[in-house]
């Protein structure tokens, strides 16, 4: 991590690096979410095939184990990494044209600044969206594969898939290769705004109780324009993927940390 001395990264010197467009940038995403969290399940649900165990308990395992849902986390996250750096590759660019580049102290601040400026406007709108809207179920829960009474090894591998590896690999997919793409051909309020709603999107089937979870994608939406706020201000993804951790971090820590107080 260097000084702040220099300037900013200039990302307009970086444009030209962008080998692909909005539509690419979202047939890319798209195909590789899905894909590779098929891919995913698949992979992890090797061990209780080798293990020859039936079909409901291969599923509970799945659903329930820590080690299934950490080895889970880091196939699908992992791999969508790899996808995107290796389409990038293919076309002919290179990591640092979608932000990463050389971190910067001021980063650091930039992802503080973020949590000062998302968590008041999420709470604004939740409580609005609550006014205007008696049905909008503010108590729904998320699907996180983990049990809130989690410790030991099984606390550690929930910490390192909920507040490590997504914001890694969600930033470089959607701040980075996505919203790069988008805002080469498109006017940037509508690359910002298709952004986030193809970030939210997927977290609305992620509810507990099954049914839409829409205050997943409301919080989501609202953190994704935060993040590329982040992203444009500093010219890199590791704001975006400070506020990310953190935002996680105090996700888990009320769920495994003061919720079993």
């Amino acid at each position: 991590m260097s000084n702040d001395s220099s300037s900013s990264t200039k990302e307009p010197s970086l444009s030209q690096d962008i080998t692909w467009g909005a539509l690419t940038a979202i047939l890319v995403v798209i195909v590789t979410y899905v894909v590779v969290q098929l891919i995913g399940a698949q992979a992890t649900l090797l061990y209780p095939i080798f293990k020859h165990w039936s079909n409901s308990h291969a599923t509970s395992w799945f659903n329930n184990s820590p080690i299934a849902q950490f080895s889970y986390s880091v196939l699908a996250e992992g791999g969508s990494f790899f996808v995107i750096w290796g389409f990038i590759h293919w076309r002919k660019s290179t990591l640092k044209a979608i932000g990463l580049v050389r971190a910067k102290f001021k980063d650091i601040t930039y992802a503080l600044l973020g949590v000062v400026i998302y968590f008041p406007v999420y709470i604004i709108v939740v409580e609005a969206l609550s006014a205007l809207i008696p049905s909008f179920n503010v108590g729904q829960t998320q699907q996180i594969g983990f049990s809130q009474s989690a410790t030991g090894l099984s606390l550690f591998l929930a910490f390192v898939s909920l507040v490590i590896i997504p914001p890694i690999a969600e930033e470089v997919m959607f701040r980075g290769f996505l919203y790069s793409g988008l805002k080469r051909n498109l006017p940037k309020i509508w690359a910002v705004l298709l952004t986030s709603l193809i970030f939210a999107s997927p977290h609305l089937l992620e509810s507990a109780q099954g049914g839409i979870l829409w205050i997943a994608g409301v919080d989501t939406f609202i953190l994704s324009l935060v993040l590329i706020y982040l992203r444009e201000k500093t010219g890199r993804l590791y704001a975006s993927m400070g506020l990310h951790a953190l935002k996680n971090f105090a996700a888990f820590a009320s769920l495994f940390l003061i919720h079993t107080r």
